[in-house]
């Protein structure tokens, strides 16, 4: 029973030195000198199985955060434990910096976001399988209903039309009630106006084994085809840089249809 207690006290303690920033070896360092009293440098290392060096370099770590203290007698150096209590002050300088910490991160995130701003944030791309194709076309309409333009643009592939909007088939109608409008390049035949929509189409001989479905819609891209299991998978890429080239593109092949 006291052997029990001991151990789940001893890990006790451990964990609270560690939330303090001690290392293992720290910990068995300083927990050891708290049992054993003032000690060498070798008592200590037999004790702990730690090399002397080692041992050394974790007790002068110990001193800097003044819970550890030495004295020499006869050309002998034993280190001790001081009060516990002293501990706080690790706390204490701890807090302090995180305070100057959080002061200058304060004095540079204006120059940070700024640089941020420009370079327009990193892509981060998203993935879906054909069970998520549904939350992809959610996103769209939730997306667009949160701008002032309240549209998207899309190229239209005949090989996707069937299974895209297989787990959504009202799609269009919520599309119209929510206002959203959508100008449609249709690649292939195929394709019907369903209301706040333009469409054009672009014919040629690889209309016909194109399979990728682009949607374009404020800050983001979506790219929607077939894996090698006839299923539909796609990608959703959130960036505004690479939204921007995608409409650009898109409008200037619109003008010339």
């Amino acid at each position: 029973m006291n052997l029990k207690y001991t151990e789940n006290t001893a890990n006790m303690e451990a964990n609270y030195l560690k939330k303090l920033g001690f290392s293992d070896k720290s910990v068995k360092i300083y927990l050891a000198l708290l049992s054993l009293g003032p000690s060498s440098v070798r008592k200590l290392a037999e004790y702990t199985g730690i090399n002397r060096g080692t041992t050394y370099d974790i007790l002068k770590e110990l001193q800097d955060h003044g819970v550890v203290s030495f004295a020499s007698k006869d050309t002998k150096q034993k280190f001790f434990a001081e009060n516990p209590q002293k501990l706080h002050k690790i706390v204490e300088s701890r807090k302090g910096d995180l305070d100057r910490a959080q002061e200058e991160i304060d004095k540079a995130l204006p120059e940070l976001q700024a640089l941020y701003s420009r370079a327009g944030g990193r892509p981060v791309a998203k993935y879906y399988g054909k069970s998520d194709i549904r939350y992809i076309l959610e996103d769209i309409l939730g997306t667009c209903n949160q701008t002032e333009e309240k549209m998207y643009r899309v190229y239209s592939t005949q090989a996707l039309r069937e299974y895209l909007y297989e787990d959504f088939s009202d799609f269009s109608e919520k599309r119209i009630e929510n206002g959203i409008g959508v100008k449609v390049i249709a690649i292939g035949e195929g394709g019907q106006l369903r209301g706040l929509d333009e469409r054009k189409w672009l014919q040629g001989k690889q209309s016909q084994t194109t399979e990728t479905y682009i949607f374009i819609y404020p800050g983001k891209t979506a790219y929607i085809s077939l894996n090698a299991h006839g299923e539909p998978v796609g990608v959703v890429i959130e960036n505004d840089g690479v939204f921007e080239t995608q409409k650009f593109i898109f409008e200037s092949l619109w003008q010339t249809l």
